[in-house]
């Protein structure tokens, strides 16, 4: 089973440009290509949030679009910049989201499971899942105990040291965190927001945030001024493997010069005899 999970796409008409300078969709393409062309194929593709950035229901359309040529099947869960609303209606030929309230969803996976969570707080660039959907989770934890289990949300629930970012994190991750302890199976906390890779212990598991498709948040641990820097983007790859738990690649999307190893010319000549 390998799930792969892109983040923070942010998506924006073809030809507008984030900040005047990124190319959101033409990132989100090398990204399709770069997941279609995975070997072996990624049997789900989860996404974490800010599918747009801040679009109404044209621009959710175009996005559809774009997604459309995804081969694997998709699992999305909103970000701060989504619409609930909007992308509900984008994805209800899916049948992942309930008629009303959290764009939450608890699937079977072959060997896992994967749980859902909708951190959204509608004009507010921070998080939080509040008592009800905390309780769904739990209740959805208690169905399968026997079953690795993914829970994915957009919104981190730990510091990651970028002040800016941790200004805006998720609200109620001390509660998250409790419901999480209670439940050994769950192998991975998911998220995104941060359009970096990071990582950290979580409530006896560990929390993961995925890079961006596009533009990175400066990693800043002094308190800079927030900045974006056109890094190259990536995706993470989990890779269930049964009794040996699950393994995690960050993968960066791109196009970076291959070659093969060989035993000729690897060293200068002269080195192995000098290094003795």
């Amino acid at each position: 089973m390998l799930i792969a999970q892109i983040s923070d796409l942010h998506f924006l008409p073809k030809g507008t440009l984030a900040f005047g300078r990124i190319d959101v969709a033409g990132c989100l393409e090398r990204a399709i290509d770069h997941l279609n062309a995975l070997e072996p194929a990624a049997d789900a593709v989860l996404i974490t949030g800010d599918l747009t950035n801040d679009g109404d229901a044209a621009v959710w359309a175009e996005l559809m679009g774009a997604l459309g040529r995804l081969e694997a099947p998709i699992y999305p869960l909103p970000g701060n910049h989504d619409d609930r609303e909007l992308m509900r209606a984008a994805f209800a030929a899916l049948e992942l989201f309930p008629a009303a309230g959290p764009l939450c969803f608890a699937v079977d996976l072959g060997p896992v499971r994967l749980i859902g969570l909708d951190s959204l707080i509608p004009g507010d660039p921070a998080g939080r899942l509040g008592p009800e959907q905390l309780a769904w989770l739990d209740a959805r934890l208690c169905e399968a105990p026997q079953v690795p289990t993914l829970v994915a949300l957009h919104h981190p629930p730990f510091r990651t040291g970028i002040d800016h970012m941790d200004a805006m994190m998720l609200e109620d991750g001390e509660a998250l965190a409790a419901v999480i302890g209670r439940h050994r199976q769950v192998e991975r906390v998911l998220c995104g927001h941060v359009h970096r890779s990071v990582q950290c212990r979580f409530a006896g598991t560990l929390a993961q945030i995925a890079p961006g498709t596009a533009h990175a948040v400066q990693l800043t641990l002094a308190g800079a001024p927030p900045r974006w820097v056109m890094e190259p983007p990536g995706l993470l790859l989990h890779e269930w493997r049964g009794g040996r738990g699950l393994l995690s690649h960050l993968d960066f999307i791109g196009n970076f010069e291959v070659g093969e190893f060989s035993d000729q010319h690897t060293q200068a000549p002269g080195y192995l005899e000098a290094s003795r």
